[in-house]
């Protein structure tokens, strides 16, 4: 369950027992080293899905993603993802942890970028499409992507399947 859901699912249900709501802390170690959810950079735009929280960080000095697994309380090693000529933004990951898609600035063009952990593979899934794409999120089966995008002065919310492909949803009548 993402956290958006997983959060306002918990929201509903304080509020519908007649129990005040708190938030919980999530008491993760500090390191200074880097190598925890905790550290002295600004950690933006955290998701989580299952056990697996992923988020942007600057603790190299660049906008770099990291996925931390909840259940072993240590950053997990993404290789091949982060680069010096990307801005990344906006990540989220699968339930299971092996898809991670955000939104990603290389020289100028923006563009939905996909990692697969599993097989260390970094995708461009708009990279035909002629938009300003941004904020994506991705299925906890990882199967489906959806993301805004400036087509025609607007912004629209597409989604496409994680081999780059636009899905041909049906609209409701009117």
């Amino acid at each position: 369950m993402k956290f958006r859901t997983w959060l306002m699912t918990m929201a509903i249900a304080a509020v519908s027992s007649g129990c005040a709501a708190y938030p919980r802390l999530l008491n993760t170690p500090f390191d200074p080293g880097g190598r925890s959810l905790n550290s002295p950079a600004a950690e933006t735009n955290p998701d989580i899905a299952g056990r697996y929280i992923v988020f942007v960080s600057e603790r190299e000095k660049r906008q770099d993603i990291y996925l931390y697994d909840l259940q072993t309380q240590r950053t997990i090693a993404i290789p091949g993802l982060n680069s010096l000529a990307t801005v990344a933004e906006h990540p989220d990951v699968s339930a299971d942890g092996r898809y991670i898609v955000f939104a990603g600035n290389r020289q100028g063009r923006s563009g939905i970028f996909l990692y697969d952990r599993e097989i260390r593979q970094l995708r461009n899934v708009t990279g035909s499409l002629n938009a300003t794409v941004r904020n994506p999120s991705i299925s906890d089966d990882g199967k489906t992507i959806a993301f805004e995008a400036n087509l025609n002065g607007q912004w629209d919310i597409l989604v496409y399947n994680r081999s780059g492909q636009p899905l041909d949803l049906p609209t409701p009548p009117r």
